[in-house]
């Protein structure tokens, strides 16, 4: 099943969610956001699938927010809706229960960085590259990474990450703890579709206990980190003096 933004297949009770705007790195627009929770919710639905795998199409994972989206916001110019599509895709994300895998290639950016602290098992391609720009973009931090990653990968590396928007490749993510593998190059998904179908060949009943279990603890304090944010973004935007809309949109245009 393809909608333009996403790939989707099913198979041996794996669900495959491959991001599909290459031309763009696959950057999330509304849309993208829209078909990507469109797709967790309706493998939430099925009893059929029992485990899902988020992978991306060419040459990257995901280069994260539409850079023009993002400025529209700043601006004032996105709409009432605007920034919906995010925080839709983060509830789904934060409350799935399924066990939920990543096949990440080439470059993360952004959501492609964060949203890997959410996921139960993330295998990384050789030469794959992750980044948190937002340092750099002039917002806070999203997608409770403000906690997610200092209890990940430790203060040191989460602050090279989020104040410096240091790059960090494969082998670095793996010794931090934010995958758990790096593959040859071409075989990440492969790899994890292997593992997913193992997974999903277990009770589906047992896997979802066990993810709700390892889930618990960290609940409260990932809503807490993302009310944070949320509001350090409110603050940041409604500051003529610290809105980032005229620094994204130059940026666009260069």
């Amino acid at each position: 099943m393809t909608d333009h933004r996403i790939d989707v297949e099913d198979d041996d009770g794996v669900r495959l969610i491959a991001f599909d705007r290459p031309e763009v790195r696959n950057a999330f627009d509304a849309a993208m956001y829209a078909a990507v929770t469109g797709a967790l919710a309706g493998a939430l639905a099925d009893d059929g699938t029992r485990a899902v795998v988020l992978t991306g199409r060419g040459t990257a994972f995901t280069s994260g927010q539409d850079l023009r989206e993002m400025a529209a916001i700043a601006t004032g110019a996105g709409g009432p809706a605007a920034g919906s599509g995010f925080q839709g895709l983060l509830d789904t994300v934060v409350s799935f229960d399924k066990p939920l895998l990543a096949a990440v290639h080439g470059v993360g950016v952004g959501l492609g960085l964060t949203l890997l602290g959410h996921l139960d098992v993330v295998l990384l391609e050789e030469g794959t590259r992750l980044r948190a720009p937002f340092a750099e973009l002039g917002v806070p931090p999203e997608a409770a990474s403000s906690w997610l990653l200092p209890q990940r990968v430790g203060w040191q590396r989460a602050a090279a990450l989020l104040l410096a928007s240091e790059w960090i490749d494969a082998h670095q993510a793996v010794e931090a703890g934010l995958a758990l593998r790096v593959c040859p190059a071409g075989a990440a998904l492969e790899e994890t579709m292997a593992l997913a179908r193992r997974i999903a060949s277990f009770a589906p009943h047992a896997t979802r206990e066990i993810k709700r279990l390892m889930m618990a603890p960290d609940r409260s304090s990932i809503d807490a980190a993302r009310a944070r944010e949320d509001a350090a973004f409110a603050s940041l935007f409604a500051d003529p003096a610290s809105n980032p809309g005229a620094q994204l949109t130059a940026g666009l245009e260069t």
